[in-house]
């Protein structure tokens, strides 16, 4: 998936002030893919619990709550990971190890980024504000589980579906075995997708110590993550079968989005790092089929 100019790293450096410029990159501004990645399991679940055209100050509530938590998230996490980023190729160049923000600064803007996603969880119903304040132990607890098992994807896994439960509760104030069955399938999707953003940083973090999916899988990357992937396709499908009857349209669309699942896993390359990213980032493309073939279902 490539960047649009707007989300490019260039970007910052020309329609920002320069003190700001080093904050927006703590909160993964110039890369927007996590943003995608978090945000989309939550419409998945707003169009499939609603009827007709999904609400769309709704929609918008959690853009804006997906950017600045992934954002919140990703400070936290770099707090907690400044020493050992600092020996990572990929990350050396980071704020925090770069020296271009303090830990006390980054500690200040975590507790802001914190503060507005409370501004926008309080726009939901109860049920909903109650359901996204449980989400935030496993956010804070998963910048360390890479250090104590080769799993900390599970623990993604499970934090960066939450938002399907709560877009659910903003719907429906209950939870229904298709909001969880839709949160297993986004569960199973981060399963495989980030396993593949982990082989990028492979040796690097065998060398510090640091434990990941990528390292305890090997040469059976492809297989698991094809696994993944199915399993994320066929729980989708079942959760979406729950609410209403598939329509053709939908079915193919959700077809194409199993095709690109398929692509992903035929041209994985594990040795190489942008082949890595590349298939990484086009998770995006799958989400957004995956939500146009629940609106053909729900409109």
């Amino acid at each position: 998936m490539g960047t649009s100019n707007f989300y490019s790293r260039e970007w910052i450096d020309l329609y920002l002030p320069p003190p700001f410029r080093p904050f927006a990159r703590l909160a993964r501004l110039d890369r927007p893919i996590g943003t995608w990645l978090l945000l989309l399991p939550g419409w998945w679940a707003i169009t499939l619990a609603g009827f007709g055209v999904p609400d769309r100050q709704l929609m918008l509530l959690f853009l804006v709550g997906a950017m600045v938590m992934r954002g919140a998230g990703c400070t936290f996490n770099d707090i907690v990971d400044r020493e050992i980023d600092a020996k990572v190729a990929r990350t050396a160049t980071r704020p925090l190890p770069a020296g271009h923000v303090s830990v006390r600064a980054a500690w200040i803007f975590l507790a802001v980024q914190l503060a507005a996603g409370l501004a926008v969880l309080l726009q939901l119903n109860t049920a909903a504000i109650i359901v996204g304040a449980a989400s935030l132990p496993l956010i804070f607890i998963y910048p360390f589980m890479k250090r104590f098992t080769y799993w900390p994807q599970i623990w993604l896994g499970l934090t960066f579906n939450w938002a399907a439960l709560v877009g659910w509760m903003a719907m429906r104030e209950h939870l229904e075995a298709a909001s969880l069955v839709l949160y297993a399938a986004g569960f199973f999707w981060t399963l495989g997708y980030d396993t593949i953003y982990a082989h990028q940083d492979r040796e690097d973090d065998a060398l510090v110590g640091v434990k990941s999916s990528a390292l305890a899988l090997g040469k059976h990357t492809k297989p698991f993550v094809a696994a993944m992937y199915l399993l994320t396709l066929a729980l989708i499908a079942y959760a979406s079968a729950r609410i209403i009857t598939p329509s053709w349209p939908s079915l193919a669309v959700l077809a194409l989005a199993g095709a690109h699942l398929v692509w992903q896993v035929v041209t994985l390359d594990i040795n190489s790092p942008a082949n890595c990213l590349r298939r990484f980032r086009t998770n995006r493309d799958f989400g957004l089929l995956v939500l146009a073939a629940l609106l053909l279902q729900r409109v």
